[in-house]
């Protein structure tokens, strides 16, 4: 099971942009046997510490079976026609990959 945490960064003013990419985006993990396991916005108040990265907009935990059940989500046709507004919104995103132990 690969599991994906994403911390992800918008760019301010742009959080419906970024809300209506997710809209499309999210239900289209299922069809590659993915699960949305957590979906959150972080209040401040939920860092206990911080280093030089600032405070994400949006956490997201997702895992599919495998690295090419993955790789076929992200090259979703489907997907790729919202790409437009996940460009347009997000500045940064980190997407670390890993396994449950």
């Amino acid at each position: 099971m690969l599991y994906i945490t994403q911390l992800i960064y918008i760019h301010k003013g742009q959080e419906e942009a970024f809300n209506e990419f997710e809209a499309h985006a999210i239900p289209i993990i299922a069809n590659y046997h993915g699960e949305l396991i957590f979906r959150l916005r972080p209040e401040a108040s939920a860092f206990i510490e911080t280093g030089s990265m600032d405070k994400p907009y949006e956490i997201h935990l997702v895992s599919f079976p495998t690295e090419a059940d993955f790789g076929d989500f992200m090259a979703d046709q489907e997907r790729k026609k919202f790409l437009h507004l996940k460009e347009q919104s997000i500045k940064v995103l980190f997407l670390v990959k890993g396994e449950k132990l």
